[in-house]
């Protein structure tokens, strides 16, 4: 979107669908970080706490202010977490969403009902933000064709072109028809995420691994375990991470872990041990502790660390990004997070101008609204498309009874957002899967049927598409 916007002609491939590996399976906040404000990075908090109130301001309708309470049960606890979240606030200075303040024990229980009131001393509020991270990956592919971009999934880069010994393009092949494309560019940036070594290898094939995947585990349970709006931080755990509660999607998120993988899964699946701890945690905090049995999905992603694994735990490494260009001029990108999306995008952007041999252009993303901004804050992931949705067949016509998805939203998805599949559609363009993977699982024939009525699909390759989202859906469901 960076380049789009800066007027240089730009291409995204992208080996599966826009956010199917880590951008649609992270804890969906947009914040600083206390976790890192307590390891002492300062700027990686402070440039955060900046990329959010930009964020705030240019998707209202994907990113919203969010109340977190901290329930605290030792006095001490509640001082240090008080002196801490005041530091927040200062490194927040303008772009605070409000100050932070000391809650009394009853107060606390108003905000949290259902949280655990025995040994309760009070707690802590402040402010932070949620967001929708696919719809936002979805917003940026729709804002990259507005910008004069081109962007396309399932076209996944096979090797890169050299010439010379400078990258000078890339190959890429079809994964529905099979055609195969050899693309000139005056530079190729490598933002592969966790697969950013194999993509670095095309270009070197010696080149060392770099990346330290960690795994974390997200479940999900309904609203009456934390029926509230505000959310709720753990500040301690086992493995060193915070923990947190949210209300999303009408469903509280539970997460997450932080695990080290040697194995780049494209479906990673949470760990049993991960699914215990998760609940053991939570359930040392709620007044119902949640069972396996009241979970309706659980999925986990993989984060692309920078670092190594030597000491057993991913919990230190880094979440900055690396920008690296190597001999041949390819531009890798390592490691971030979504809150600093822009700021890697603008970061990167900086790099390649050089090394293309591009014309100088300032970045324009700061003050750049995404496609749909409403003018104000509102909840509709669709924001200024919502008319056109409804414009469509089906409006209003749910798909199933548990999911606020409708016909019209489906069409407008094949239609508009490149959904190829029922798992697009009922993963990343609506979040069904993660919200409840065994109401998806019976949506589905439904949205196959819209699927094959869309784009022209017979009844075996829709009964084909239901089957193969049902058998992924099985890995959102918790084991007994």
């Amino acid at each position: 979107m960076d380049a789009a916007a800066r007027g240089y002609t730009t291409l995204l491939l992208e080996a599966n669908d826009f956010a199917k590996g880590t951008s649609s399976r992270s804890t969906k906040l947009i914040h600083g970080g206390v976790r890192y404000l307590a390891q002492g990075r300062l700027g990686l908090v402070r440039e955060a706490l900046e990329e959010r109130a930009i964020l705030l301001a240019n998707a209202p309708h994907l990113v919203h202010p969010q109340r977190f309470v901290v329930p605290v049960y030792r006095q001490w606890d509640r001082l240090m977490l008080g002196v801490g979240l005041t530091a927040y606030d200062w490194l927040a200075g303008s772009r605070s969403l409000g100050a932070s303040r000391l809650l009394s024990a009853r107060d606390t229980v108003a905000a949290l009902p259902g949280v655990k009131q025995e040994g309760l001393v009070g707690g802590i509020a402040y402010m932070d933000a949620r967001f929708d991270d696919a719809r936002l990956a979805i917003t940026l592919m729709r804002s990259v064709f507005y910008l004069g971009g081109l962007a396309i999934n399932y076209l996944p880069v096979t090797a890169l072109r050299h010439e010379a010994g400078r990258v000078v393009g890339a190959d890429a092949r079809d994964a529905e028809s099979g055609a195969c494309f050899n693309i000139a560019a005056r530079v190729v940036i490598n933002a592969g995420g966790v697969w950013a070594d194999n993509l670095r290898q095309l270009d070197e094939p010696q080149a060392p691994t770099q990346l330290a995947p960690s795994q974390g585990a997200h479940l999900v349970l309904d609203r009456d375990f934390l029926p509230t709006d505000s959310a709720l931080l753990i500040p301690h755990t086992p493995d060193g991470r915070v923990l947190f509660a949210i209300p999303w999607k009408g469903k509280v998120l539970l997460g997450t872990t932080d695990t080290p993988r040697t194995d780049l899964p494209l479906e990673p699946r949470p760990l049993a041990g991960e699914i215990d701890f998760i609940l053991e945690t939570a359930g040392r905090y709620l007044a119902r502790p949640p069972r396996r049995e009241d979970v309706r999905s659980a999925f986990a992603g993989l984060r692309p660390l920078i670092g190594s694994t030597k000491g057993g735990t991913t919990a230190a490494l880094s979440r900055e990004h690396l920008i690296q260009v190597s001999r041949q001029g390819l531009v890798s990108v390592a490691g971030g997070k979504w809150t600093t999306y822009r700021r890697m995008g603008e970061q990167i952007v900086d790099t390649a101008i050089p090394i293309g041999g591009l014309p100088p252009r300032p970045c324009r993303t700061r003050e750049l609204h995404l496609h749909g901004h409403p003018g104000a804050a509102c909840e509709d992931v669709f924001g200024t498309d919502r008319a056109q949705v409804d414009n469509l067949p089906g409006a209003g016509k749910q798909i199933h009874p548990a999911l606020t998805l409708t016909e019209a939203e489906v069409r407008h998805a094949i239609r508009h957002e490149q959904a190829r599949s029922v798992e697009d559609l009922l993963a990343r363009r609506h979040r069904a899967l993660f919200i409840d993977a065994r109401s998806a699982q019976d949506a589905a024939p439904a949205v196959a049927a819209l699927l094959a009525e869309e784009r022209g699909l017979d009844d075996k390759q829709a009964r084909e598409q239901t089957e193969a989202f049902q058998r992924l859906a099985e890995g959102f469901l918790t084991p007994r």
